[in-house]
């Protein structure tokens, strides 16, 4: 009986111990990753990136499923990372939804990767590959894949040939632009 014990317990060190290894370094490993031929934008100013953006277009996921009039606002945090307050407004049950996070630098303050978490400790990556550089009124944003994309702006409607610029380079690295979701912004104040 002490020997069976013993087996079982010495299984559940090791499955306990890969599932230890997995919770603190499978995030990480993820937010180093980028689709490839994507490259994310240099000469990155975060103090011009802060602010409140407005979300144009999105690939479908969970986390933001049914959220219409979606938003994300950054701001600095204490300790040098950057507040994420994403918004949105859910249709079925009429209200409100809000997520706060916070996201950190995962290369230089001057390149546009970031690691960003809404549920410690797991990370997801934050990659800005393209950027209007003059006012920062628009961005192309992608995580460690092709099933995470978004296209923000400082407005709530972007140009329709920035939005084909935009869906171009996403279409050129294997971004499924036929499954984007437009949220509406018609209907609901704050």
């Amino acid at each position: 009986m002490l020997e069976r014990n013993a087996k079982y317990l010495g299984r559940y060190l090791k499955r306990s111990s890969f599932m230890l290894v997995l919770l603190v370094f499978l995030p990480f490993s993820s937010v180093a990753k980028m689709p490839e031929g994507a490259t994310a934008v240099t000469g990155f100013s975060l103090e011009r990136y802060l602010g409140t953006w407005y979300e144009i277009a999105r690939l479908d996921h969970r986390f933001e499923r049914g959220l219409t009039q979606v938003t994300a606002t950054y701001s600095m945090r204490d300790d040098g990372g950057v507040r994420v307050l994403n918004r949105g407004y859910k249709e079925k049950k009429s209200k409100w939804s809000d997520a706060e996070g916070k996201a950190y630098f995962v290369e230089g303050s001057d390149i546009g990767r970031l690691k960003v978490s809404f549920f410690w400790p797991f990370y997801g990556a934050y990659n800005i590959i393209a950027l209007e550089p003059e006012n920062y009124s628009y961005a192309l944003v992608i995580g460690n894949s092709t099933k995470y994309m978004w296209i923000l702006a400082r407005e709530p409607v972007l140009e329709p040939k920035v939005l084909e610029i935009l869906l171009t380079k996403a279409r050129k690295l294997g971004f499924n632009t036929d499954e984007l979701i437009y949220p509406q912004r018609t209907g609901t104040a704050n």
